[in-house]
């Protein structure tokens, strides 16, 4: 049984890598690192993530706790621990399944997440020259000049329950977020 959930582990894995191969390499990430600290609040959610790429869908469940000196991700395909990390407000560090696709970077995971989860002021004080953040209701839409780059649905509030729809225009994915009820 083991051996048929580590094959199709590598098997989902190895797909993505290829997919990801055949797509030119995109402009450069915004790079945001805000402090743990910068929630406000202690959590602690159980989610199911979709992503949804080039005409595919991949699917983790993610164990993420938030307290005001650390953050930390477990991220589990069929059941297996397939990315780790741990980030201090100074340094992040990471562990990854071999098989995992390059294309899935901690530092990415972690400004997607802070970027959906932080409060916008505490993201708009962090955003480099040229970037901006909208919020309006149940939605956030961040901006690269005049163009908009990402929109963020909320299905409610607090930004963590219900479902969070993320979409990168510039990177051209969705991730649907699931959190489960506390």
């Amino acid at each position: 049984m083991r051996a048929c959930l580590t094959n199709a582990l590598a098997a989902v894995l190895a797909s993505a890598v290829l997919a990801g191969c055949a797509t030119p390499p995109p402009p450069a990430r915004l790079g945001l690192k805000l402090p743990p600290a910068a929630l406000g609040q202690s959590i602690s959610v159980q989610q199911h993530l979709k992503v949804e790429r080039d005409g595919r869908t991949d699917d983790l469940d993610v164990a993420l706790q938030v307290e005001p000196e650390a953050i930390d991700v477990v991220g589990l395909a069929f059941g297996q621990r397939v990315l780790s990390l741990h980030y201090d407000g100074k340094e992040m560090t990471e562990w990854r399944h071999m098989m995992l696709p390059r294309q899935v970077r901690a530092d990415d995971v972690l400004e997607d997440m802070q970027l959906t989860l932080w409060p916008v002021d505490a993201v708009a004080r962090a955003l480099p020259l040229g970037w901006r953040i909208e919020e309006q209701g149940l939605q956030r839409t961040l901006y690269l000049h005049d163009e908009v780059v990402m929109r963020i649905a909320y299905s409610g509030s607090p930004r963590w329950s219900g479902t969070v729809v993320l979409d990168n225009l510039r990177y051209k994915y969705r991730l649907t977020v699931q959190f489960a009820a506390e």
